[in-house]
């Protein structure tokens, strides 16, 4: 099909992969130790140092994929469906490593094949990570260096670009995908894949080292709070009240810094919408994954060449309020955005919610303050308080722990005004109290003893008020005497 089988070598007769070479051909070696694992496969991660390949390996990797660009037609290959033209590909390099009498076990031929499929088809070595998931996070810092995050910890891999070149190009792939690019008039692009994990690029001469890439994996198995649970992010009855919080259309600020979680949890509380509410989604990269059947999806959109074209979030949120929503979720709020969407929580758009980064409840109250300020609004600071207090009903903290575990640490309720102080109440609290052998954290959730929430009346609105009182009954109560 793709016609020029026969250019590979000098004409030397084809052998079997594995055979020594014979006359004068000097063969070209694979390393003496097995490859790593095929791409397909997911594996534990490496050690930072033994498990890297030799550079032989992408040595005899390289020659052999600068033959087969020769061999192929990619105008041709790209008409075939993904299994057909990896069976293609795979054909031509068997035979190149025949003709070319590279020496190697069929286990070290398998992972060169896998290698050379990925980077044609997919996103080269990234495609093993990939297709892990138990990875939360991958770090590519230039060809050479690629790390990722497992259980909270990051790692070195062994994985390995041939040049910044083709980590180069494997960026534009992803982000030409959403209708994006990355070069040097621009050489900051954020972009997601199509499961969704968010991307992001920096380029050269931004970064110094080589095209920096970042990648928030998003996982394909969906948590649901009832997961949350048996992992110990929440207690159960701290579980059972987020369940009824997003149920009975509060309004919802997750608050957390960055890797904390708050974008599962969104998601786990999105669960509880009913199916007969219309929901609209703003994010810079969409990642949400909402199970309702009405359910719109909006992205921003960076300016183009000329500077132009240029769609914000604080754009979306405003035209979102045209579009006959029931619910807002906003997907990180960032900026100005942060007034607009307070607007439409207090104007009957019931039970929107959003995430930003803050370390606590108090303090996301500060940055949204900052946030307003700091679009433009010429507001007095009692002005916008008296909006916030209006508006958000509960404040949920997630925080990522020194040992790299993810726990809820507060569940908060926004009471009112104080003279011009933000008055907050903690239902549920994460107190840590030790540590185990493993360097492992141990810590409760505990009840604050609130025993009637400000939202009492919207859950008994929704005849949710007995749950609720189940729940806050069932709680564990901090009995300690104060300090």
């Amino acid at each position: 099909m793709f016609g020029k089988r026969s250019s590979f070598g000098n004409g030397g007769s084809a052998r079997p992969a594995a055979a020594p070479a014979a006359g004068g051909a000097q063969p070209v070696r694979a390393p003496a130790q097995p490859m790593a694992a095929a791409a397909s496969k997911p594996a534990p991660p490496p050690a930072p140092s033994e498990a890297r390949r030799p550079d032989e390996y992408y040595v005899t990797k390289s020659m052999i994929f600068g033959a087969l660009i020769e061999a192929i037609d990619l105008s041709q290959l790209s008409r075939l469906d993904p299994e057909s033209a990896r069976e293609e590909i795979r054909d031509i390099v068997n035979e190149i490593i025949s003709i070319k009498n590279v020496v190697m076990s069929i286990s070290e031929q398998e992972d060169v094949l896998d290698d050379i499929c990925n980077d044609v088809l997919g996103f080269g070595p990234l495609e093993p990570l990939l297709a892990r998931d138990d990875i939360a996070d991958i770090m590519v810092n230039g060809a050479s260096r690629t790390f990722i995050e497992v259980g909270g910890k990051i790692q070195l891999t062994n994985i390995r670009f041939r040049d910044n070149a083709q980590l180069m190009n494997i960026c534009q792939r992803i982000v030409s995908q959403v209708g994006r690019r990355v070069d040097e008039a621009s050489p900051i692009c954020d972009a997601r894949l199509m499961d969704g994990s968010r991307v992001n690029v920096i380029a050269p001469p931004l970064a110094i080292d080589g095209p920096t890439l970042t990648i928030r994996k998003f996982r394909k198995d969906k948590l649901t709070l009832d997961q949350l649970v048996k992992f110990g992010a929440i207690s159960p009855e701290g579980g059972e009240i987020l369940k009824i919080i997003g149920r009975v259309r509060c309004n919802v600020v997750i608050s957390g810094g960055t890797g904390s979680g708050k974008t599962t949890l969104l998601n786990c509380l999105t669960n509880y919408i009913d199916d007969d509410e219309r929901i609209i989604t703003c994010e810079d990269a969409a990642e949400l994954q909402l199970q309702q059947a009405h359910v719109v999806r909006l992205e921003t959109r960076p300016p183009s060449l000329e500077g132009t074209g240029a769609i914000s979030m604080r754009d979306l949120v405003k035209n979102c309020l045209r579009m006959r929503p029931e619910r807002i979720i906003v997907g990180e709020v960032r900026g100005p955005e942060a007034f607009d969407l307070l607007q439409a929580m207090n104007t009957g758009h019931d039970g929107s919610m959003g995430t930003l980064h803050a370390n606590s409840p108090r303090e996301a109250l500060s940055r949204i303050e900052s946030m307003i300020t700091m679009g433009g609004f010429s507001l007095p600071a009692r002005t916008i308080r008296e909006m916030m207090v209006s508006s958000i009903d509960v404040i949920v903290q997630a925080a990522r722990l020194r040992d790299g575990s993810r726990r809820i640490t507060h569940i908060t309720e926004v009471l009112g005004l104080e003279g011009d102080v933000i008055t907050t109440q903690d239902l549920f609290v994460f107190d840590i109290v030790g540590e185990d052998a493993q360097g492992k954290l141990i810590g409760r959730h505990r009840s604050t003893g609130i025993g009637r929430p400000r939202f009492w009346d919207r859950a008994r609105y929704y005849n949710e008020e007995q749950r609720l009182a189940a729940a806050l009954d069932a709680s564990e109560v901090d009995v300690r005497a104060p300090a």
